[in-house]
């Protein structure tokens, strides 16, 4: 990767038992722990930064902002922390990862942002504690790593690796807001639901102020800016804000209905646009995807991987997890059946099930599960597994939520499949992640699930720009969800009218001009009739152990067609 922290608890002779220090742009030694960093942006504002001195050393890897004029965040946090303890993490803003070695508390540790947008995977296989953001590095550090049927069995119904396993037993993750110590795992309480009433905290002039605010900190990330603007609502904001975004970017047809409306964005807010046709590249999961899969979640989310030569931009901006956090994406909707359709009313579910929910909004497939589970060695009901394992997750993030709506939430946060599409992008530029800015979460946090939605967000909006509405995505011509949901239908349903297009690329079309089922499953023959998801899933595990273990071995006995009959 071009961006990697990696470290031990340990001196630097455990250090390069594993990695040579002349692997990395700046190694730090404290009496705890030792750790390098890879980062080409180091010390950029807004960015990674290191920091050694007196009080023991430091490394926040990410995006990171700190209150007052202190230009470097590590070293804010390390004279923070002299004083406030762990409560000095509260205050720190951003998407990353921070490094903490501190000499007078004689304490050691590494700890996530409040969201865990930053994954920090670790092992004790060696008998040292090794951690880092390279999940492949640090498996490389495992002697004879072994498959997680769990983990497996998750990442291919479900797309994505639930709580802090991996597909290697040996492998772990750290939880959503915690932190990691040379002997335990730490849960935090900086993301925690508390919701409050309407007549103390006005939800839209709340969000206004706190977009405002969040904007204006990311507007001092360096260099030529660019953002990947879609027709919908999210990346506008960012185009309408932040004044020196010269470049927008869609990957789509010249005459889709999502590039037309990006077009129109971009022309508004006079910004060029560049249309990537969703050739190969949009699909082909090769190592420029895989890697950032980290074997956890599916690569197919890294829309615009396959063009990052052709984007000409030194930082990068995005609406990835606005949905979520402003707009309710995760929260249970009451909905109604028309026109053999379910129709959500925008009214909260009184008494959701959190299982069939999640299922939902992960997109999950019964019939494509049963489909996979007859042409693989599993012994696995993968209807009863994935229920089961969606069950325990959610058990385990109740505790940070007392309704079981924003529990739904929570765990939709801290299982987020779309991820690697901000990894990927903050490998080869620096990143804003807007949605994970510290004023965000808190309003996210505060504000009850029923007032978390998109009027809510577009009135917010509307009070920063007034005109942010111009242009209406193409399939969400209405205020109204029901208004928008009868017109699709009516569209679908009459020979004259136009259909609403979906905002991405057909993936079994793309799958199939390419000749995919040869090129990537050749040895495979027995999957081709799967769906190119799960297709696409298979290849992005395989390749991801190929890159760095034996493990592949073992993956490829589990694939093979089933003796048996699943029971």
């Amino acid at each position: 990767m071009n961006r990697e922290l990696f470290g031990v608890f340990g001196g630097i002779d455990a250090f390069e038992r594993f990695r040579s220090s002349d692997e990395f742009d700046e190694v730090l030694a404290g009496s705890m722990l030792t750790v390098g960093i890879s980062d080409s942006d180091l010390g950029a504002p807004g960015w990674s930064a290191a920091y050694t001195g007196d009080e023991g050393c430091c490394l926040v890897w990410g995006e990171a902002y700190v209150p007052g004029d202190e230009p470097n965040a590590a070293r804010w946090l390390l004279e923070r922390y002299e004083t406030d303890g762990r409560h000095a993490l509260t205050a720190l803003n951003g998407s990353y990862l921070a490094v903490v070695d501190a000499e007078s508390s004689d304490d050691a540790f590494v700890a996530t942002d409040p969201i865990r947008s930053r994954e920090c995977f670790y092992t004790d296989d060696s008998g040292t504690r090794v951690f880092g953001t390279d999940a492949a590095a640090i498996g490389r550090t495992i002697a004879e790593p072994t498959l997680s049927r769990d983990g497996v069995l998750e990442f291919l119904h479900l797309g994505v690796v639930l709580g802090e396993k991996t597909t290697v037993t040996e492998l772990h993750r750290l939880p959503i807001d915690s932190r990691l110590t040379p002997a335990s795992i730490d849960s935090l309480d900086r993301f925690v639901y508390d919701p409050q009433p309407p007549q103390e905290f006005d939800a839209v002039d709340e969000l206004a102020d706190r977009l405002e605010r969040a904007l204006r900190r990311r507007s001092s990330l360096p260099g030529r800016k660019g953002v990947l603007l879609s027709a919908g609502y999210d990346s506008r904001i960012l185009l309408s804000q932040v004044d020196d975004i010269g470049c927008s970017y869609t990957v789509g047809s010249l005459e889709a209905q999502e590039v037309r409306g990006a077009r129109s964005l971009a022309a508004q807010y006079g910004a060029s646009h560049t249309a990537f046709p969703p050739d190969e590249r949009y699909l082909r999961p090769d190592e420029s995807k895989s890697r950032y899969s980290q074997g956890i979640k599916e690569s197919l989310h890294i829309h615009h991987a396959g063009y990052t030569d052709d984007i000409e931009v030194d930082t990068m901006y995005h609406g990835l997890l606005c949905d979520t956090f402003f707009r309710g994406h995760f929260t249970a909707s009451e909905t109604i059946d028309l026109l053999d359709k379910r129709i959500p009313t925008g009214r909260l579910d009184p008494d959701p099930d959190p299982v069939e929910v999640l299922l939902e909004k992960l997109g999950y497939s019964r019939e494509a599960s049963l489909e996979l589970a007859e042409q693989t060695a599993f012994d696995v009901a993968p209807d009863a597994f994935v229920r089961d394992a969606i069950g325990d997750e959610f058990a385990a993030r109740r505790g940070r939520a007392e309704t079981v709506q924003n529990a739904l939430t929570c765990c939709g946060i801290a299982n987020q499949p779309s991820m690697p599409f901000h990894n990927h992008l903050s490998d080869h530029f620096v990143t804003s992640f807007l949605a994970t800015d510290r004023d965000l979460i808190d309003w996210h946090l505060l504000t009850p699930p029923e007032d978390r939605t998109t009027g809510t967000f577009l009135q917010a909006c509307e009070q920063i720009d007034d005109d942010i509405l111009r242009h209406r995505p193409p399939d969400r011509p209405h205020d109204a969800t029901l208004l928008n949901e009868v017109e699709g239908f009516v569209r679908r349903k009459t020979p004259v009218l136009s259909s609403f297009e979906p905002p991405w690329p057909d993936r079994k079309t793309l799958f199939e001009r390419h000749d995919f089922d040869r090129r990537l499953l050749g040895d495979l023959e027995h999957v081709h009739h799967l769906p190119a998801r799960h297709k696409l899933r298979l290849t992005d595990l395989r390749g991801w152990l190929e890159c760095w273990s034996g493990s592949r071995d073992q993956l490829q006995s589990w694939l093979w067609p089933p003796e048996r009959t699943v029971t």
